[in-house]
């Protein structure tokens, strides 16, 4: 892609920017030093002449099968289909016809929407992994005070076991460990 210069280059534009400014020099100049006409000039004027006259006037649409050029209808978006068919419609430049345009239109717009799907899921898949990592060092602490609570709990058994023993003994509740089989009496 370094290499590219000249028409290819305005192929692959590398920015939002350049793209914006690529579709603003389509529209409303191509680089010639003729000046467009007034607005205030009709473009049914323009009929019979040649597409690129016509469409020197912004606010004029040029269509195809009868040669006409007539106002763009500015109150729709796009011409209907009594004025003349979208594939024989021009506006701004010649080469592009409004089916074109309006499936490139969508096309962009398709994947300016996958873009940013595929963008927060993404983000989304990287905020859940973070917040995992973070759950299980956070288990692993907890696991590990528990862990080091059930030790205390059974010294503490242990303790108790002992001290509950040494009553025993002083009391002579606690049978003895020397002799631990006696005989029974009968009493």
């Amino acid at each position: 892609m370094r290499g590219l210069s000249g028409p290819r280059a305005l192929l692959l534009p590398r920015s939002p920017g350049l793209l914006l400014l690529l579709c603003y020099h389509l529209c409303l100049g191509s680089g010639s030093t003729t000046t467009r006409p007034p607005a205030s000039q009709p473009c049914s004027q323009f009929s019979g002449t040649s597409c690129e006259q016509c469409l020197k006037n912004v606010t004029c649409l040029w269509c195809y099968t009868n040669k006409t050029c007539m106002d763009y209808p500015s109150r729709n978006i796009l011409p209907p289909s009594s004025m003349c068919s979208l594939s024989d419609a021009r506006w701004c430049v010649c080469w592009l016809n409004f089916e074109a345009f309006i499936i490139t239109i969508a096309v962009l717009a398709g994947l300016i929407l996958l873009c940013i799907t595929v963008c927060c899921c993404y983000c989304c898949a990287c905020c859940k992994k973070r917040s995992m990592g973070r759950l299980s060092a956070e288990e692993e602490r907890l696991a590990s005070e528990r862990e080091e609570r059930r030790v205390q709990a059974l010294k503490r058994k242990s303790e108790r076991k002992v001290k509950a023993d040494d009553i025993r003994k002083k009391y002579g509740l606690l049978p003895d460990s020397e002799h631990p089989y006696s005989r029974f009496e009968n009493d």
